[in-house]
């Protein structure tokens, strides 16, 4: 991996770890029992303020693209994860978060005409099993409508950031970002006012908390997150969401002075060994693979292009 690409690698993970400090947070600064809210809050002042300061809004196709992609990567999927989160413990939710790369790189193949990897799915599964470790804590009870609502906001996750690398981005990132962040928030106000309403006081903490999830959770993470898609093979930077568990449970153990177990922090090696295995271009791996046949004293396979090398100069 080149110089260039290592540091929007990096740059790009920032996003998902900054959302997993949005359970800190919530819990910590935020009125109690206003999930809806949050979300809504979080993406529809700072959304309205972006596109203001980008000065362009959607035009043509760009109109309903612009919701589709607000709808799929904020709106229905913040309303399907709260909902997932209420009927479900937050080790089994977090969970079903990790399948995202795997789904991203079965809806690659259909829209972005990628090639799906024996590599990606032993990745793949290695994460689901590191956050596993990580975040579940003993018996997880299993309900049906959570877990249903847990794999659709995930699926609904996937699939925007699949659109996202086919479509592309057409204007500046800000307003890109705005653009999706007020058609989520758009979607979001009437179901936060209809199922939560309005808090009767708000104190100087809650407006603290809510102007860290809009600006870094939110403004900043997903700007990095949606750059970095642009400029990275979909299935790469998906696993870069692997981030988010990984910091959330830190973030517990520093601030909330939670214990770590040895299984949590296999699970923590597990998660962030397959993050960066994920980044490894093929070309790195079938090297290492054709070394270990001659080693063996097998011949060495030919080797086969990147599935995604193309996708990256989009």
């Amino acid at each position: 991996m080149n110089g260039h690409l290592l540091r929007l690698t990096a740059v790009t993970a920032v996003g998902p770890a900054t959302w997993g400090t949005t359970y800190l947070v919530t819990t910590e600064l935020l009125p109690p029992g206003r999930p809806l809210l949050a979300a809504t809050v979080r993406a529809l002042p700072i959304g309205l303020l972006m596109v203001a300061l980008g000065r362009r809004l959607p035009r043509g196709v760009w109109w309903w693209r612009a919701f589709v992609l607000g709808a799929l990567n904020i709106g229905v999927f913040f309303a399907l994860l709260f909902f997932a989160a209420y009927r479900l413990p937050g080790g089994v939710a977090a969970t079903l978060g990790a399948v995202q790369p795997l789904v991203v790189a079965a809806i690659s193949v259909p829209l972005l005409g990628a090639r799906l990897r024996r590599w990606t799915l032993v990745v793949g599964v290695t994460g689901i099993l590191g956050v596993s470790l990580l975040v579940l804590r003993g018996p997880a009870a299993l309900d049906g409508p959570g877990l249903v609502a847990g794999l659709a906001a995930t699926g609904s996750m996937a699939v925007g950031v699949v659109l996202t690398k086919r479509w592309g981005r057409p204007v500046s990132l800000l307003g890109f970002t705005g653009w999706q962040l007020s058609a989520g928030g758009l979607l979001l106000l009437p179901l936060a006012l209809l199922v939560e309403g309005l808090p009767t006081t708000v104190s100087g903490t809650n407006v603290a908390g809510f102007a860290y999830l809009a600006i870094v959770n939110t403004a900043l993470g997903y700007a990095l997150w949606l750059r970095g898609i642009e400029h990275l093979p979909a299935t790469n930077a998906s696993f870069l969401a692997l981030m988010s568990p990984v910091v959330a449970t830190v973030a517990g153990w520093v601030a909330l002075g939670q214990s770590l177990s040895v299984w949590q922090l296999l699970g923590m090696a597990l998660a962030l060994g397959s993050l960066v295995l994920a980044q490894l271009p093929a070309g790195v791996l079938s090297r290492a693979a054709n070394l270990g046949r001659r080693r063996r004293g097998g011949s060495p396979a030919a080797p086969r292009p990147a599935p995604e090398a193309a996708l990256s100069g989009r």
